[in-house]
């Protein structure tokens, strides 16, 4: 079994030292973790995976992900074991526990949020069955023994026919949060977790026409416009798309994620909060039309093939190093919301649930919804809270009651990559 990297190419040459390009999902459980049932857990798990089960070689100018038949390691630790690298059995994914805590560690080009959570119901499903001596439902959880069909295998993009040619866009000078407060930017960053219930939250959403994802978007940026009312430049926010739908692929396991860009300009500061929910809501609509995100997909297929066109690791390092200097410039924050959780009977065991991942954007919101709560990771690169404190202040003054967990410094998985020393 071979797989060439395509989509997977560009998050592998983005993956650095100070920020793998990698998703940490954070799991408190109910109990202490039972190493035993974990191993079990994870071993039935990753049956139904195969294709996350890879290792990564190269292959003339590129790599292909080969079978890794060694197990996917499980280390008793809070920083986990490095990826790709004998440490991992060179796998791309690893497990940890501390205490009461789970961990899964995933480099970001191997799959996006949507697939991690896929796996995460399945893990949770035979760990919980295990552990608790319970039969839950088997309703949207992927298990061993179900066929795995080519929809599932297969990449989108590399199918993809016929795809528009790339839009072009004029776009103005965005607000950079870092640079509007004079902030050094820092490595790691700084992650505050903010808890908020979610029948109130939802609740809220629905009252003013949004879902969540566009909610914690606008109230990004009017916390934003609450420091800068008199910003020359645009504040804009990118709110992640899921690029599934689009591609007819809805069980790809690839990372397929897209943006919306979303922009808070001055006609739309004097507007109420649910006739600025509407033009949001609209914004994303426009922009995860079809033809819209196959547009989006043409310009990762083009950037991709041109960074292939480059034959050397310093050279396609220094083209993506250019690529992410013009993202971080390009808005002020990312928003992600992969959609509530969906883990079933097995939610309960869950007492919190925190997404941390590679950063591009001065500030991350990871929104997560598992066990009647709504967590936002709030990830920084330093170490002031000035934005913090504004767009907690935004939920306040909406009357959204909230609860602050303390500051982190926010840790992911190192990556071991094929041009380590360069």
């Amino acid at each position: 079994m071979e797989q060439k990297l395509f989509t997977e190419v560009i998050p592998l040459y983005r993956s650095h030292t100070d920020n793998p390009y990698a998703i940490r999902i954070r799991m408190r459980l109910q109990d202490t973790i039972d190493s035993a049932v974990l191993r079990k857990a994870v071993d039935t798990t990753m049956e139904r995976y195969p294709y996350f089960c890879v290792k990564l070689q190269a292959r003339g100018d590129g790599f292909i992900f080969a079978e890794n038949r060694e197990p996917v390691v499980i280390s008793n630790s809070r920083q986990g074991v490095t990826l790709n690298s004998p440490e991992s059995n060179n796998h791309l994914l690893s497990f940890s526990y501390h205490d009461d805590w789970l961990v899964m560690d995933i480099f970001h080009g191997l799959t996006d949020g949507a697939g991690t959570y896929e796996v995460i119901r399945t893990l949770l499903y035979y760990y919980c069955c295990q552990r608790y001596k319970v039969i839950p439902s088997t309703v949207g959880i992927r298990l061993v023994g179900d066929k795995i069909s080519q929809e599932e295998w297969e990449c989108p993009v590399m199918k993809a026919r016929e795809l528009p040619i790339p839009r072009r866009h004029e776009w103005t000078k965005a607000l950079l949060p870092s640079i509007a407060a004079n902030l050094q930017l820092e490595s790691p960053d700084y992650v505050y977790s903010i808890l908020l219930a979610e029948d109130a939250f939802m609740r809220f959403c629905k009252e003013n026409g949004g879902s969540p994802g566009i909610m914690v978007s606008l109230l990004m940026s009017r916390s934003l416009a609450r420091l800068y009312p008199n910003a020359s430049e645009i504040i804009r926010i990118v709110l992640c798309v899921n690029q599934r739908k689009a591609l007819h692929a809805p069980l790809a396991h690839q990372s397929l994620v897209g943006g919306a860009f979303l922009e808070y300009d001055e006609q739309l500061r004097k507007l109420l909060i649910h006739e600025q929910v509407k033009v949001y809501r609209n914004k994303v609509s426009e922009q995860t039309s079809e033809e819209a995100v196959l547009s989006g997909v043409a310009h990762t297929v083009s950037l991709t093939k041109m960074l292939l066109a480059n034959k050397t690791h310093k050279d396609r390092l220094e083209m993506v190093t250019t690529v992410d200097e013009a993202a971080n410039r390009f808005a002020a924050a990312n928003v992600s919301y992969v959609g509530k959780a969906n883990f079933g009977e097995m939610e309960k065991y869950v007492k919190e649930f925190h997404t941390w991942s590679a950063t591009v954007m001065d500030i991350t919101l990871q929104i997560s919804a598992v066990n009647g709560r709504f967590t936002l990771d709030f990830m920084q690169k330093f170490q002031s809270n000035v934005y913090l404190k504004s767009f907690l202040q935004e939920l306040a003054d909406n009357g959204i009651v909230y609860e602050l967990q303390d500051k982190q410094i926010r840790s992911l998985p190192a990556i071991m990559t094929p041009w380590v020393g360069l």
